[in-house]
């Protein structure tokens, strides 16, 4: 009689837990890293580059995820993203504001990963999800209450290589070529990638990864016969008077006759400048955005100062003042004031900021934050295009932050404006990056149009920007000073002021139809599956 021995298979020791979690997390990680990846490419940092690495990873972060896992994963990115690039909101009012904000504009950025996901099935994949991104952030600078487009990626991009396709197409079209460049990079790796392995390589897939790699490349060198900052009509020699604040902080109101002082105090100094022949005579001056924060109209002391000081530079000045009128909302108003007939024309500034110039859904926000209350007055919006006649130079009106908007700045090009005037306000933001990514955007909206740029700014970074976006002249922050230069005039419309939002809707057109390709796709599969 035998026996037969059976051995049994003893059960193998589990893996430890971290070597299962690892793999979760690196998708996650990595998107993080992605949405950090988008911020470092925004000034100060001259790092536009890291752009492109950035949409590479987040190509690989979504590519062919379920769309639930997207949303997530999107998430991650945009507060990577925007977290960091919006600290400066909480400056002064602390955590939430900041918190709020930064996490209403990843949603929003999550909503557009899920169609890059979507999409990401797709043949030429870089170019439908380059397009969604770029739907997304239409949509972004339209709603909620007007739209925040800050952190636009065309915004980064003021130092980079691809700024002249901005006097092509505008900011859509930068922010769409950049966007294709990042994805087209991953695309390319992956074709690679698969060569060095043996893997059958389709001509097309191939095709497709230098396509959108190259296109945006050889188009940017393609635009760049646009960028010209050849005077057209002449010159004008303008001065920007940075007066500074009296300390930082939302509390700088508090002291707005030392505001106004300090910008009589500036001007009357350059006007003694010119007499000694320190500097050259400006024919137009610009003060920045609330250097009066006492109404002039209503307050006799303070038009006095203000008069004194244009009569002492003798040259048309714009005056940044609030008005006050007894009934109805404040004004955020930009004064031409001549040194011989006083206040001749007016603009209000019509894209106001939610939440800090208005307070809309006051009651509720009050449960955050009893910083509303600091908004005891809400500020109405102007209707109409700025473009002030002085001395027959035609200047072009963006107040601070209606810089971020496409059409504000456009239209005071197509309404004439010569060169482009962004007085500004920084002061409540102290020395944050804020003044840094606000000076990007108007480089980036010279090359746009075609026009130098002239900031002044109460105490952040006043500048001078040639019509090819290069800075020739800028202030330190918090500090009084006085730029004086000879811009160039220019009344030819470059193709992104001729066409407007054109480029916009095409790119969002493509974004649909690529969307709509995947869910007709997934509708056949369905229904295939039924049968």
């Amino acid at each position: 009689m035998s026996a037969t021995i059976t051995t049994v298979d003893q059960p193998s020791a589990p893996a430890p837990r971290s070597r299962k979690l690892w793999p979760r997390l690196v998708r996650p990680a990595a998107a993080v890293l992605s949405g950090a990846l988008l911020y470092a490419s925004f000034p100060p940092r001259p790092l536009w580059w890291l752009v492109l690495p950035g949409f590479a990873l987040l190509g690989w972060v979504l590519s062919a995820r379920r769309l639930r896992a997207a949303l997530g994963l999107g998430l991650l990115a945009g507060l990577g993203f925007m977290l960091p690039l919006l600290h400066w909101t909480g400056e002064e009012v602390g955590p939430v504001p900041w918190l709020a904000l930064a996490t209403a504009e990843a949603l929003f950025i999550a909503v557009g990963c899920v169609g890059i996901a979507a999409v990401s099935r797709l043949p030429y994949w870089p170019v439908w999800a380059a397009a969604v991104w770029t739907l997304d952030e239409a949509v972004r600078a339209r709603v909620p209450f007007g739209g925040f487009p800050w952190g636009k990626i065309a915004f980064g991009q003021a130092d980079s290589a691809f700024l002249p396709l901005a006097a092509l197409g505008g900011t859509p079209l930068l922010s769409f070529a950049v966007v294709l460049c990042g994805f087209g990079l991953l695309e390319a790796v992956r074709q690679v990638r698969r060569r060095r392995t043996g893997d059958a390589v389709p001509r097309a897939a191939v095709v497709a990864a230098a396509v959108t790699v190259a296109v945006p490349v050889v188009a940017a060198l393609a635009a760049l016969p646009l960028v010209d900052d050849a005077a057209e009509d002449g010159t004008a020699t303008v001065a920007a008077i940075q007066g500074n604040v009296p300390r930082l902080g939302l509390d700088f109101n508090s002291q707005r006759r030392a505001v106004l002082d300090n910008h009589v105090a500036r001007t009357e100094q350059l006007a003694r400048d010119v007499t000694a022949g320190k500097e050259r005579r400006p024919d137009l001056v610009l003060w920045p955005e609330n250097s009066s924060d006492l109404d002039p109209y209503r307050n006799a002391d303070a038009a006095e100062a203000i008069e004194r000081a244009v009569r002492a530079i003798g040259a048309p000045t714009v005056i940044g003042a609030v008005l006050t009128p007894e009934t109805g909302p404040l004004r955020n108003t930009l004064i031409e004031w001549d040194p011989k007939s006083g206040p001749v024309d007016t603009y209000d500034k019509r894209h106001i900021q939610p939440f800090g110039e208005y307070m809309p859904m006051r009651s509720f926000v009050r449960i955050f934050s009893k910083d509303v209350d600091r908004v005891q007055r809400d500020f109405g919006a102007g209707s109409q295009v700025g473009v002030f006649d002085l001395a027959g130079t035609k200047v072009g009106l963006v107040t601070c932050y209606e810089a971020a908007f496409d059409d504000a700045v456009r239209d005071t090009v197509r309404s004439g404006g010569q060169f482009i005037a962004v007085p500004s306000n920084n002061a409540t933001f102290g020395r944050s990056e804020m003044t840094y990514q606000q000076l990007a955007m108007s480089q980036v909206r010279a090359v746009e149009h075609g026009r130098s740029v002239v900031v002044p700014v109460t105490s952040g970074v006043s500048a001078v920007i040639r019509p090819d976006g290069t800075i020739v002249e800028k202030t330190k922050m918090f500090t009084a000073d006085a730029l004086v230069d000879e811009v160039p005039l220019r009344s030819s419309l470059t193709p992104a002021t001729r066409l407007g939002a054109l480029p916009e809707g095409i790119l969002a057109l493509i974004a649909v139809a690529g969307l709509g390709w995947v869910t007709a796709r997934s509708a056949r599969a369905r229904k295939a599956a039924g049968k």
